[in-house]
């Protein structure tokens, strides 16, 4: 039966971050428009209690559950508690796990939270976030040749949360920004190591990104800084800047902070 609603009750429900069973609901509701959505999120549940608490808050607030538990026992009242309250009630990982033990011929360790473990990847992933931080916006130029990606644009092109979520995915990432009118920094220019990425948009988009950077800031109209026009030939300066040097280019306009960054991981995975 579909039934119609503005808004509705989404219990999260994880025996470690919270992360993979976020990640995918929000995925998931990416596809339904004008939907509110009350989420409730419960992280490192590893306890009968937990779930006993949380089952009243269901009952009292039914609506979609979507949970990673690795215990068995967690996940079976989880699952007979809900049904009895024909409430939805979906393991996001048991068909994954399913798959993997099957092929691999192994049961699952039931472990939770066993990705998050502090193993050589999280420790590199620690030294890749302090880079990007480091590198941010042209700064620490004197070693920005052990970058791994390094992103150039104008103003608002998404250099920052782009080398960030880079960074989270273990590449050193560092940004310097394009300056129209002002020479891009030796150190870049002589980075033979980095894989280099012109990031652009359209003028339209970056006209309105900037006047919400401003009216944010609470800061006076900055004319030159969002003239349509004076914006265009920005952009397209910075373009043919990026095309001589051959540097790929990457439109950012209709793409998210997370599609921009697989198009860069993609382009240097090319070059390894």
């Amino acid at each position: 039966m579909l039934v119609n609603m503005g808004s509705f009750h989404l219990h999260l429900i994880s025996d470690s971050t919270g992360e993979t069973v976020s990640t995918i609901a929000r995925a998931a509701l990416a596809q339904f428009d004008e939907i509110e959505v009350i989420e409730h999120n419960w992280s490192l549940v590893r306890t009968r209690g937990q779930i006993d608490k949380i089952l009243k808050v269901i009952e009292e607030r039914r609506g979609v559950v979507l949970y990673t538990l690795v215990k068995i026992d967690l996940a079976e009242l989880l699952q007979t508690k809900c049904r009895s309250l024909s409430v939805p009630c979906v393991s996001v990982m048991d068909g994954v796990m399913g798959a993997f033990s099957g092929f691999l011929s192994r049961r699952v360790d039931q472990r939770p939270g066993h990705q998050h473990e502090l193993d050589d990847e999280y420790f590199e992933r620690i030294d890749a976030m302090q880079f990007a931080l480091n590198h941010d916006d042209g700064q620490s130029l004197y070693d920005l040749d052990k970058a791994d990606v390094i992103l150039t644009g104008v103003s608002r092109t998404s250099k920052t949360p782009t080398c960030v979520y880079l960074a989270n995915r273990g590449l050193k990432a560092a940004n310097v920004p394009y300056i129209a009118g002002q020479e891009l920094p030796k150190e870049l220019l002589g980075a033979r190591n980095s894989l280099i990425v012109g990031l652009t948009t359209s003028p339209e988009r970056l006209v309105q990104v900037r006047r919400n950077r401003l009216r944010q800031m609470k800061e006076g109209t900055l004319d030159n800084y969002v003239d349509l026009e004076i914006v265009r030939a920005e952009l397209n300066k910075a373009r043919r800047f990026f095309q001589d040097r051959k540097w790929p280019i990457i439109d950012v306009t209709r793409r998210s902070i997370e599609e921009t960054a697989a198009a860069v991981l993609s382009l240097y995975r090319e070059t390894q």
